[in-house]
């Protein structure tokens, strides 16, 4: 499945309708966190994705798109943040964030008042940095 950036869609009205209040008011934290570090602003990619500023890629395959830079999603579980580049050279920024867990380039965060929001910010910024590095987009 493809994520494709939506932008005639609501962020706004997305983020009121999230059903658990908790997750509603940590994805209000987390909106304004990544409006004010990215200086992009939100769109939606699909139908739950919040997204902030977006690359290209080009694999050697010849297989190329374009992806969100960084972005969340209010789900059941946790607030999932998206992030570029992984987490491999990020350990010990992420041993001073607070309770999370990681995927591929997902941060799970079960409750965003339990972490340290000047590292996530740190964390967003170095994600925005790297992928602007890789961009193969039009200069």
């Amino acid at each position: 499945m493809t994520t494709i950036p939506m932008p005639d869609s609501d962020v706004g009205a997305f983020i009121q309708a999230v059903p658990d209040e908790r997750r509603r008011a940590d994805a209000r934290v987390v909106l304004d966190l990544l409006r004010r570090t990215t200086g992009y602003p939100p769109v939606m990619w699909g139908p739950s994705i919040v997204g902030f500023g977006s690359y290209h890629y080009r694999y050697a395959s010849g297989r190329e798109g374009d992806f969100l830079i960084v972005g969340f999603s209010p789900r059941k579980a946790a607030t999932t943040v998206y992030l570029y580049g992984g987490f491999e050279d990020r350990t010990d920024v992420l041993a001073r964030l607070g309770p999370h867990s990681i995927g591929k380039g997902c941060l799970y965060l079960k409750r965003v008042t339990d972490i340290d929001l000047a590292v996530l910010e740190e964390l967003i910024m170095s994600s925005v940095q790297a992928a602007r590095e890789v961009d193969t987009g039009p200069q």
